[in-house]
């Protein structure tokens, strides 16, 4: 594909490529939330009351980055287009990369970052404040959750086109982050670690451009 402008059986591929890598990226995160959720089934159940099953829940979590991944494809789309990427799918140009790692950075620091967090950390609360009654419910239950995800991820997720799309130890390296924000105390991450990661982020975008 690095040869050739794409074809529709191109972006189809590299679009399923992008739904799988958000799958394996993105489901470990939902997981506190997850087996809350399949608790409460199995409590409905053995209290005699029926609940939608937690693959509705499931399913509406991983539509919502199904949506996102065909924005990240068009995205690739057009920095292939501009001849911007390499074989690993890394983008090309210094000032692209570091603006994705300014960009993350300093979205590490923003209240919205937060507020999704908080929304991540507190499954509980969560699911009191949004829960609807049966399958559909349960599905715009998983899509809120899979929007405040979003809503934490989506600057992380331009990071694949800095280390590479195709670099499995760099995907690997997102998957982590992404879950510790998750699951550290909000006081240890918020009080500290995320504002080192986002300053960190920050420091390394323009340590690229100064070096270029």
């Amino acid at each position: 594909m690095q040869l050739h402008s794409w074809t529709p059986v191109d972006f189809v591929l590299v679009y399923l490529m992008w739904a799988v890598m958000m799958v394996g990226m993105m489901l470990p995160g939902a997981v506190p939330m997850t087996l809350l959720y399949a608790g409460m089934v199995r409590k409905a159940e053995r209290q005699g009351s029926l609940m939608a099953p937690t693959g509705a829940f499931v399913a509406g979590y991983l539509a919502l980055w199904s949506v996102f991944s065909i924005g990240a494809t068009v995205v690739q789309w057009g920095l292939h287009a501009a001849a911007m990427l390499s074989p690993m799918m890394v983008a090309k140009s210094h000032v692209v990369g570091a603006g994705l790692l300014i960009v993350a950075g300093m979205y590490q620091l923003t209240p919205w970052k937060t507020v999704c967090l908080e929304h991540c950390r507190a499954p509980a609360h969560f699911i009191a404040e949004h829960w609807r009654p049966g399958t559909s419910g349960a599905f715009r239950l998983g899509l809120h959750h899979g929007a405040f995800c979003l809503g934490c991820c989506w600057a992380l997720m331009g990071l694949l086109f800095v280390g590479g799309v195709m670099n499995v130890l760099w995907i690997a390296a997102i998957t982590v982050f992404v879950l510790l924000e998750k699951i550290l105390p909000v006081g240890a991450w918020s009080g500290g670690l995320g504002w080192v990661a986002g300053i960190g982020l920050i420091m390394s975008g323009v340590g690229v451009l100064v070096l270029a």
